[in-house]
């Protein structure tokens, strides 16, 4: 089946509604923190005060005499079990042709401590009042080393640095570059003008509303784990686990992910806690739960973003781009995390060629380790670094020569496909024309100069801002990702379960985690077999029900998965095509399907899938000698290419000069994700999307102190979450260019909101105060941020 004929089934396109939410409102829904086992103890994890520090000595014995204490472990009791550490699970080779530096990551610290939240030893008692008294019993003799914490700062390799590994004596963990460094070069030679600029993405704090959990049990009867784990990818993690850290086969560990509130890429990973959970639950036969509070989240959840770019984008005369060069230093943290290499190289550099016919990209990334939290992929992960770079720089080239910020992106855009770009990619489809004209439309561009005089009366600046954005979905075929350094396959494994009464139980290996994949998979399996809804279960997140899976990430789940459930719904119709011709008394070749009813072609003979259903698992009248009783399939679907969701954003802003305060007026978000299942849960994956990536732009900015290294937004009193009075009605559009190398045409939304929402802020932030002379600001645009750049420009 062609994505034309799914876009036309029923079920596809209708807003139903999430078949999740009744146990979330109701409060049935369990997470990791509901799992209630037998002989359930409680750990603390005692974290490292000082952001950099040699362990001298790890005291436990006043800790072990608490009340209620049943273990106490250091990175030494770990270390003797030859438990290895986190694994990074991309390989990026640098320029040179050296795999980058990959120190080891201890899931229990031992020589020394390297971010603020290191963990120094996990304390396991009865209650989790006694660990959290004992774990203040651990005395912890510490030798405090100077720190670093800036990229800016660390990459200046003419002043003298702490180092944190050995391994990296300079701190530099890759040099990575893509494209042809000669040819733009040639072209800026050449170029008639060229714009420059410096920017900064600031690091975030992903707070999703779960905070991370675990509970580690062991059976001595079986030899066999059980983690339960608020995760995005459990097969993935158990890989990593098995196969990584603890030696163990994996048939011998279950990973369970229940409902997860929340996770925005931070719970992708496999963390220390986790495999410490695992480990020590054999240690003392004894289940142990965890779960971080939330100033131990902010400490010790990977961070997101944190790219320090220098950007040039040359130009003739006419305004065409003849060439993109773009030299970014990004933050790693003390540690690789599990995805934290890809994202600002294969994720993001591939992404600076935008929409734009561009000839010639050149982009070069360092990477380099400072004492912070781990830094790895936020919503969008390289998506939005790429698209705020080249976005901000399109809006500055725009004003530097004279043109609107439409007009110079219209006269860019691609419009011919499939479109190579010179950064790897290859786009299959697009419209940028379209999305553009109706999100103009949408924001009413004509009016701005209405609404500005307006604003101008009332003493205030009103700024338009525009963002067109393109991101790579779903990852990369497996050979390729595997090419470009991925340890591991990209695909996805779909089962769908016919039981004998008819209904479906579908098995996905993609997570849900409010995405309302329950509903959309559930549309997806009764448009293709002709029944209701509410006939159709979907299951994920447990290793020990779905064959296999990677995970839910990079907004691939319906892309890939849908497409796993896709060709095993292929395999179930041939099968049951097969049936319908026994019952029928005619050829399969002669069967047609649909709505539910198999029909002999110009005839009105049929039976409908419940029957053939039911004879599959009563078969008194079966082909046995050609087929086997029932109807169960699987499929494993490897993408052939990224999906590449696109779409053009408009923010419209009104500043007060006197106070720098930035009040969102308007925003309009226009999206070309393919086909959509659920119109109802697109718009609100993409208002999460804009309040993530608004949140950015104006309120969020993850903090240490330069000297000491401490985290000093490590609390909502002083991390400015946004909240919902920050927002505007959000206007939102969409254009349909189906995706042409999958069964149902669609493409990634998940994290379109927070890619094209940063840009389109802070260009109508610049747009605003242009007038008084202010020509850069970097993100979040506090009113101190505003109101120092009003006041410098007039001097």
């Amino acid at each position: 089946m062609g994505a034309s004929d799914f876009s036309k089934l029923p079920h596809i396109g209708e807003s139903v509604l999430r078949k999740e939410d009744y146990r979330f409102l109701t409060g049935a829904g369990q997470y990791t923190d509901d799992v209630q086992l037998p002989n359930l103890s409680h750990a603390i994890f005692v974290r490292s005060p000082h952001a950099h520090a040699k362990l001298k000595h790890v005291d436990t014995s006043q800790a072990l005499a608490c009340p209620g204490v049943l273990q106490v472990f250091t990175g030494q009791d770990v270390a003797g079990d030859k438990i290895n550490g986190l694994p990074c699970g991309w390989l990026i080779t640098s320029t040179d042709g050296q795999p980058m530096k990959e120190p080891p990551h201890p899931i229990l610290a031992l020589d020394r401590v390297r971010y603020v939240g290191d963990h120094v030893a996990m304390v396991i008692a009865e209650t989790l009042e006694q660990a959290r008294d004992a774990a203040e019993k651990v005395q912890v003799d510490y030798e405090v080393l100077d720190a670093v914490v800036d990229v800016a700062a660390v990459r200046d390799l003419s002043q003298k640095h702490p180092t944190l590994h050995e391994q990296a004596p300079d701190n530099h963990c890759y040099h990575w570059a893509i494209g042809d460094k000669a040819q733009v070069d040639t072209a800026f030679s050449k170029a008639a003008h060229i714009t420059r600029l410096d920017l900064i993405n600031n690091r975030l704090v992903p707070n999703a509303m779960e905070p991370r959990a675990a509970v580690g049990s062991y059976s001595r009867a079986s030899d066999e784990y059980t983690l339960y784990v608020s995760n995005q990818n459990p097969h993935v993690e158990r890989l990593l686990l098995t196969a990584f850290v603890m030696g163990l086969p994996e048939h011998k560990v279950r990973v369970i992910a229940p409902d997860v509130g929340g996770g925005f890429g931070s719970k992708i990973y496999l963390y220390a806690e986790d495999v410490c959970l695992t480990w020590a639950s054999k240690k003392i036969n004894r289940n142990i739960k965890w779960t971080a509070d939330r100033n131990e989240a902010f400490l010790s959840d990977a961070h997101g973003r944190d790219h320090v770019s220098h950007a040039e984008l040359a130009m003739d005369a006419e305004g065409n781009f003849l060439a993109l060069r773009v030299k970014t230093d990004a933050n790693m943290g003390a540690y690789l995390s599990t995805f934290s290499t890809a994202v600002p190289t294969i994720l993001y550099a591939t992404l600076l060629a935008g929409q734009y016919k561009t000839p010639q990209v050149y982009v070069e990334v360092d990477a380099w380790f400072t004492n912070t939290a781990p830094v790895d992929a936020y919503r969008g992960a390289g998506r939005p670094e790429a698209t705020y770079l080249l976005e901000r720089l399109v809006s500055r080239a725009a004003w530097e020569t004279g043109r609107t910020q439409d007009e110079i992106r219209k006269r860019n855009f691609i419009t011919q496909f499939p479109y190579q770009t010179p950064v790897a990619l290859q786009y299959d489809t697009g419209d940028f024309h379209a999305c553009m004209n109706e999100s103009e439309k949408k924001a009413d561009v004509a009016g701005f100069e209405d609404r500005k005089a307006a604003s101008k009366a009332q003493g205030k600046l009103r700024g338009i801002g525009y963002s067109s954005y393109i991101e790579a979905c779903g990852i990369a075929p497996s050979n390729i990702a595997g090419a470009l350094g991925a340890r591991a396959g990209l695909f996805e494994c779909g089962e769908i379960r016919v039981h004998p009464t008819g209904s479906v139980t579908v098995f996905t290996g993609s997570h849900s985690h409010g995405q309302g994949h329950e509903t959309t998979f559930a549309q997806v399996v009764a448009a293709r077999l002709g029944m209701a809804v509410d006939q159709i279960d979907v299951v994920h997140g447990d290793t020990g029900r779905v064959p296999f899976g990677m995970g839910t990430y990079g907004s691939r789940s319906i892309s890939v998965g849908g497409a796993a459930i896709m060709k095993a719904l292929d395999k179930i119709e041939s099968k049951a095509k097969k049936i319908a011709a026994h019952l029928l008394e005619a050829s399969d070749v002669d069967i047609e399907f649909s709505n539910g009813e198999f029909r002999v072609k110009g005839t009105d003979k049929m039976v409908t899938f419940a029957q053939v259903a039911l004879t599959a698992y009563v078969p008194h009248n079966y082909p046995l000698d050609k087929l086997e009783p029932g109807l169960n399939e699987t499929a494993f679907y490897d993408p052939t290419n990224f999906t590449f969701p696109a779409g053009t954003y408009i923010a419209e802003v009104e500043v007060d000069p006197q106070t720098g305060v930035v009040h969102l007026d308007r925003f309009t978000a226009v999206d070309d994700f393919g086909t959509i299942i659920n119109p109802m849960i697109v718009e609100g994956q993409i208002h999460g999307g804009l309040v993530q990536g608004i949140g950015q732009a104006l309120l969020e900015r993850c903090v240490y102190d330069s000297q000491s290294g401490q985290l000093l937004t490590g609390s909502f009193m002083d991390y400015a979450m946004p909240r919902a009075d920050d927002f505007p009605h959000f206007e939102i559009g969409h254009v349909c260019t189906p995706c042409t190398h999958n069964p149902l045409g669609t493409k990634g939304c998940g994290e379109a909101g927070a890619i094209g929402s940063p840009p389109a802020v802070m260009n109508a932030v610049l747009d605003a105060l242009s007038p008084l002379g202010v020509k850069d600001l970097d993100m979040p645009a506090t009113p101190h941020r505003v109101w120092r750049a009003i006041e410098s420009a007039k001097v």
